[in-house]
């Protein structure tokens, strides 16, 4: 309720939801701000072309679970959303719809229900890597004579060396990189958690190459920066990495058949420590991950790889047996 004892509109409740509780408050990134901000534009959007009421005269009470679950229907169907984002769309108004419960107790029913809108639940597909070689074709791909194939060449390194997030390596600063007796690498990660990222040996020598390159810069600006000296964006990173695999095909023609993001490397940096003997409870520090369980799906990845192996390797003629349900209940939860 606001101070003068009257319930708040929905057009105040969502202006302090941002000012005052996200930005304050919870202290979130601007990256989630960002995020919560597209849905709201969406969702007023959709709103006022489905129930015809513009943003300013958009109520607390509109938003129930109908309009709740038609928004959501809209973005996977209409706008073809996958159900991933879907998701994190409805986390974004169950975040303000728990915020605007403690100021509007007289749509406390709506939102209870508006609330109870369940996650829907999406098939993960199986966890696509690179191999070492591949890795290695990529890494080696920007040439190194120019500004900017040197930076490719660095990013990349730094991206597999860490398996950070994109977000994570275009926020790193020239100081966050610790080239001395222990080389290191500080990253600030998801929820503004800060964990040190140990440097390999090839790391290091390519980084110095790198640092001595942008040595006139200052140590708080961007360890990557683009052309002009600004942070680059994830679109750039993207389009880099797309020239290093299309350089990278020409010695690994298998290459072309794959697609590849920078997420891509970060699975590969998982895999690959796994399949060196790191523990799982290292990689999970070494990613960054905030449950440990999100790790055990590189665990999967690689057993279902060695599954396939042993496959190929059985004989023929072996036959496996089938299972035959003995009466006919049996067979109708078979059939299920």
């Amino acid at each position: 309720m606001s101070k003068s004892g009257s319930t708040p509109s929905f057009a105040t409740l969502l202006q302090n939801f941002f000012v005052e509780h996200l930005t304050c408050h919870r202290a979130v990134s601007p990256r989630t701000v960002a995020a919560y901000r597209d849905c709201f534009r969406l969702l007023l959007q959709f709103a006022e072309r489905h129930i015809g009421k513009s943003p300013t005269t958009f109520a607390l009470t509109d938003l129930n679970a109908g309009l709740t679950l038609a928004f959501l229907d809209h973005l996977e169907h209409d706008r073809h959303n996958s159900v991933r984002t879907r998701n994190v769309r409805l986390a974004a108004l169950r975040s303000f719809l728990k915020y605007a419960a403690h100021h509007d107790l007289s749509a406390l029913q709506i939102i209870e229900k508006a609330l109870a809108v369940p996650m829907k639940r999406f098939d993960r597909p199986m966890l696509g890597f690179l191999s070492r070689p591949e890795m290695q074709a990529i890494l080696d791909a920007p040439p190194c004579t120019t500004w900017v194939g040197q930076r490719d060449q660095a990013l990349f390194t730094m991206l597999y060396n860490t398996g950070a997030r994109v977000s994570e390596i275009l926020g790193m600063r020239i100081k966050d990189v610790i080239l001395d007796a222990s080389p290191a690498v500080h990253i600030m990660g998801k929820g503004r958690k800060e964990r040190s990222v140990p440097l390999w040996r090839s790391t290091v020598c390519v980084m110095r190459a790198w640092k001595r390159r942008i040595a006139n810069a200052a140590a708080d600006t961007h360890m990557f920066p683009s052309r002009v000296g600004t942070a680059m964006t994830r679109s750039n990173v993207a389009q880099r990495l797309t020239l290093a695999v299309e350089t990278a095909a020409e010695r690994l023609p298998e290459l072309r058949t794959r697609s590849i993001s920078p997420h891509t490397i970060r699975h590969a940096t998982a895999m690959h420590l796994l399949q060196s003997g790191v523990d799982l409870a290292v990689i999970a520090l070494w990613l960054g991950h905030e449950d440990p369980a999100t790790t055990h799906m590189y665990l999967e990845a690689d057993l279902a790889m060695k599954e396939r192996a042993l496959n190929r390797l059985q004989p023929l003629e072996t036959k496996s047996p089938r299972y035959r349900p003995p009466d006919q209940l049996m067979q109708f939860l078979q059939s299920l």
